[in-house]
């Protein structure tokens, strides 16, 4: 294995994270528009429809970010360093749009129970702060820890 190919490795590593995350945050905001759609057109509730607004005005972000990701994996080496911060800079756009997806899933679930909505906005902010942090670059010159 040359040291180039490890580095691709271990530079993709993170990016395959945040794919993984955004596939869930897809997934799970597609089962909440057909679910929740479903109930919506039976009982008429204003909250679920501004927070359906909201999941609905994700999705695109969704795709298009993975749109993205595929372009950067498939022609990374051809671009240019100011093509990939821009292409860097839409990708971290449709992640933040993405996540705040979360607040319309919050808002759907306050409006079934105060304390259920509450709990789940903490913990998804919590999360937010934790993923990224931890998600962040790694400094090369940071000193192993024992």
């Amino acid at each position: 294995m040359s040291e180039g190919s490890v580095n691709v490795e271990s530079r993709t590593s993170s990016q395959d994270k945040r794919w993984t995350i955004m596939a869930a945050l897809l997934g799970t905001n597609t089962a909440i528009m057909l679910f929740q759609g479903i109930e919506q057109a039976k009982v008429y509730s204003p909250v679920r429809e501004v927070a359906l607004a909201i999941i609905a005005a994700a999705l695109p972000f969704q795709g298009i970010y993975f749109l993205i990701y595929t372009f950067v994996l498939e022609h990374e080496q051809q671009l240019s360093p100011q093509r990939l911060q821009k292409l860097g800079f839409a990708s971290a756009l449709c992640q933040v749009v993405s996540y705040a997806s979360l607040v319309a899933v919050a808002m759907m679930w306050y409006d079934l129970s105060v304390w259920v909505g509450i709990s789940f906005a903490l913990s998804s902010i919590l999360a937010i702060f934790l993923i990224r942090a931890v998600m962040g670059p790694v400094d090369e010159t940071e000193p192993a820890q024992s």
